[in-house]
């Protein structure tokens, strides 16, 4: 098959030709852009999952709904080491020019912008270097006394609380779409909490669209305890084999090929419906077939291809990062999920780690605790520990 028109796109959040499975999770969500439009009442959205399962993706297919609508958008991704105040404001930034020019802005929008610079220009306090260095690029007059108070919350509320206000009156909406949301600061996540539970009291058309890791709605939790109630979680898994199917074979027929039922059945078997595998093992698999349509046979000889791939790319970078200390504990974790005798279950119980290891839990700690904020395994629930990566225990166990 020729390789230059090879439509697969094994890529960190790129977009693959064919968005399958997302169906109901992109018709639900016009229904909330229509409904916050019309001043009915929703609720923010979270998306959670394993790395490699299409958060970043669909995230991106929200946010251009949410343009198609008319709406004024902005994206972050979040970063453990970053405050959410200065990539908040660039987000926002981006928000209100997409709800009008700001060339030639009203004073409303003046004013808005002028709040937006407050706030940003408060992220390193009033004689940090760092504010002497960074400016956010808004050619307005900051405001003070609003959005500048330095306490996070009270500033996130009165920001959002003018943005929403400004996106009213033109009868338009504000959709702030954040990736990663795990990492957001504890008192960052309190603030973004706080300042949405008064968005949604108000009933002003703004909401928030995160993206994270399985843990993510206990860490919102953790916040604010209604957090539960104030936003719509929503868990995004690997395909279907029929969506799956979906995926490989209709960027094929764009191309004027096909696969073979057969071929299908074997690459559900190898990728277990994982977007991100899906889309590898399609590209490996493509440029290593003769011709059309592509055969069972094509699928075991492109497999090793695929597989040495994700092993250097997608495992082995992550591996990499872990010291020995933590990668003893990985290995630990993926044998004991291996004969572990409820697969059903997220994860293996940390006790059980350290009984592997023939330590005490609490000597264990520091490894797990680094693993935890490399974003490597998350804690499933109370007292078990889980891989963020699908089939990495496979991996670690296959290569020792």
């Amino acid at each position: 098959m020729d390789p230059i028109r090879n439509p697969y796109a094994p890529g960190a959040g790129q977009r693959p030709p064919e968005l399958a499975g997302r169906d109901a999770e992109l018709t639900a969500f016009d229904v909330v852009l229509e409904r916050v439009a019309r001043g009915r009442p929703e609720r923010s959205l979270v998306l959670t999952g394993l790395r490699g399962v299409g958060k970043t993706v669909l995230l991106g297919a929200l946010r251009s709904a949410a343009v198609r609508a008319g709406w004024g958008s902005g994206k972050l991704e979040a970063r453990p080491d970053t405050s959410l105040r200065r990539q908040l404001a660039a987000a926002l930034h981006l928000a209100i020019r997409e709800l009008g020019p700001v060339e030639d802005a009203d004073d409303g929008t003046r004013h808005v912008l002028g709040v937006l610079k407050s706030f940003a220009l408060r992220d390193a306090g009033p004689t940090s270097k760092l504010r002497e260095r960074w400016q956010p690029g808004i050619d307005v007059p900051a405001v003070p006394g609003r959005a500048d108070s330095g306490d996070i919350e009270i500033d996130l509320v009165e920001l959002l609380g003018d943005v929403a206000g400004l996106a009213a009156e033109r009868g338009r909406g504000v959709a702030i779409f954040i990736d990663e949301m795990q990492d957001v600061g504890p008192d960052d996540v309190s603030a973004l909490c706080a300042a949405c539970h008064e968005i949604s009291q108000q009933g002003m058309p703004l909401i928030v669209v995160g993206a994270g890791l399985p843990h993510l709605p206990a860490v919102l939790s953790a916040s604010k305890s209604y957090s539960e109630r104030l936003f719509r979680y929503v868990r995004i898994d690997r395909l279907d084999p029929q969506a799956a199917g979906l995926a490989l074979r209709s960027p094929a027929h764009e191309e004027g090929a096909d696969w073979t039922d057969e071929a299908l059945a074997a690459m559900y078997d190898a990728t277990a419906g994982y977007p991100y595998f899906v889309q590898a093992y399609g590209k490996a698999v493509w440029d290593v077939a003769p011709r059309s349509p592509i055969t069972a046979d094509d699928v075991r000889v492109g497999a090793p291809e695929a597989e040495a791939e994700l092993t250097v790319g997608f495992f082995g970078s992550r591996y990499e990062r872990a010291t020995p200390g933590e990668r003893e504990y990985l290995r630990a974790m993926a044998d004991i999920e291996s004969a572990d005798a409820e697969p059903a279950q997220a994860g293996v119980p940390t006790s059980a780690v350290a009984e592997q290891l023939q330590r005490k839990p609490q000597s264990l700690s520091p490894a797990r605790d680094a693993l935890l904020k490399k974003g490597l395994v998350y804690s499933a629930e109370r007292g078990r520990i889980a891989f963020t990566v699908p089939h990495f225990g496979r991996y670690l166990r296959s290569h020792g």
